[in-house]
């Protein structure tokens, strides 16, 4: 089974920027792309659009970003925690704001990781980069 990257963006520029990111650092895991917390959920627990989809099939990491319509990422980030199915996939937020209580309270709700985005486009693609490394190459991650 291979490792996929859930992404959860509902910014286009990002999600080609992460793309990029992953294809400099040669990191060939396959990339899921969601635009909103509804859809996050949907895929995750395989309803609606997603209901196809094996429910075991669980992504290795989720990329997620706070500010999303429909459902926000904290309230994404504490479904993924509340589901025993889901709560042990890490979770890296990362999002624009480096307000303390956006940091404090993703932490609070299970965060593994809290970055916020660099808006200069390399230092973007450096931080993408490192966070797939790291996740998907060097963590060890549970086994299922």
């Amino acid at each position: 089974m291979d490792k996929v990257i859930l992404l959860v963006e509902d910014n286009p520029d990002d999600v080609e920027l992460t793309r990029l990111a992953f294809d400099e650092a040669k990191i060939a895991n396959r990339l899921v792309v969601v635009g909103d917390g509804a859809e996050a959920l949907d895929y995750l627990f395989a309803r609606e659009a997603h209901e196809g989809r094996d429910p075991r099939d669980l992504p290795s990491i989720i990329l997620l970003d706070l500010n999303l319509p429909k459902v926000d990422g904290r309230e994404v980030l504490q479904a993924i925690r509340e589901d025993p199915h889901t709560r042990t996939i890490p979770v890296v937020v990362m999002t624009t704001s480096a307000e303390p209580m956006d940091i404090e309270g993703c932490y609070s709700l299970g965060a593994n990781s809290y970055i916020q985005k660099p808006v200069d486009f390399e230092q973007f693609v450096w931080a993408v980069k490192q966070v797939g490394l790291y996740w998907l190459v060097l963590n060890q991650a549970r086994s299922a």
